[in-house]
């Protein structure tokens, strides 16, 4: 099955629910130009604002391009105020994709998504290392060295989440965000949970401490 991640930089009329068509599924996240990126399983779409809070549509395309690999390969659909000539090519020269006019609501996004056949990008990376710790995504499963962790598929995800982003610090509700599914409400309480349970598998194999507490700040998982 296809599997296609949106960004949203504002709300989205009709609902962020996840969507599934014939082979493929849609999942919607909405994200704050400032704040971390959401775990995604697919391939990202951006659909991003011509006016944001803190800066210009134009300028987030811009620092999506120069980003890793995930800002690179994502299709970016820029949201449009004007149906002007000058504005369409601006986007363009920024590193859109292509444009839409606002304001976006959820059926013209899925029509356009349906009616776009996206280019095949390399795989991701199947396996995350960070130190004497890997992941196979493929496999799913943790090891240090050469000893299996323990862990349940929230725990898992949140694994990988920090992996992929070793040395950022991410508030609980950071982690809520990224981490969070519509149909299944997560609570602070909930991530302390996850992240206790995770550092007894990390503690059981001989991998000390390396995900942090940082006080009044949140969590971090430490670069070996």
């Amino acid at each position: 099955m296809r599997h296609i991640d949106i960004l949203l930089t504002g709300e989205l009329d009709g609902g962020r629910e996840t969507f599934t068509h014939s082979d493929l599924r849609v999942v919607f996240h909405r994200w704050k130009s400032q704040g971390p990126l959401p775990l995604m399983e697919g391939q990202p779409w951006a659909f991003v604002d011509w006016v944001l809070p803190d800066m210009s549509g134009l300028e987030l395309c811009r620092r999506l391009r120069c980003a890793d690999a995930l800002g690179q390969n994502a299709h970016i659909t820029m949201i449009l105020e004007e149906d002007d000539a000058e504005t369409k090519r601006r986007a363009l020269r920024a590193g859109a994709d292509d444009y839409i006019m606002g304001p976006l609501d959820r059926g013209a996004l899925l029509d356009r998504v349906l009616s776009v056949q996206l280019p095949e990008h390399d795989a991701p990376a199947r396996m995350l290392k960070l130190g004497d710790l890997s992941l196979d995504l493929a496999a799913l499963q943790a090891r240090w060295r050469e000893r299996a962790l323990i862990l349940m598929p929230n725990e898992l995800r949140l694994l990988r989440y920090l992996m992929e982003q070793p040395g950022h610090v991410f508030s609980r509700q950071q982690l809520i965000t990224a981490l969070g599914k519509h149909d299944q409400p997560i609570d602070e309480r909930t991530v302390d949970a996850w992240v206790s349970r995770l550092r007894r598998a990390l503690r059981d194999v001989g991998a000390g401490s390396p995900l942090r507490t940082v006080r009044s700040l949140g969590y971090v998982l430490d670069r070996p």
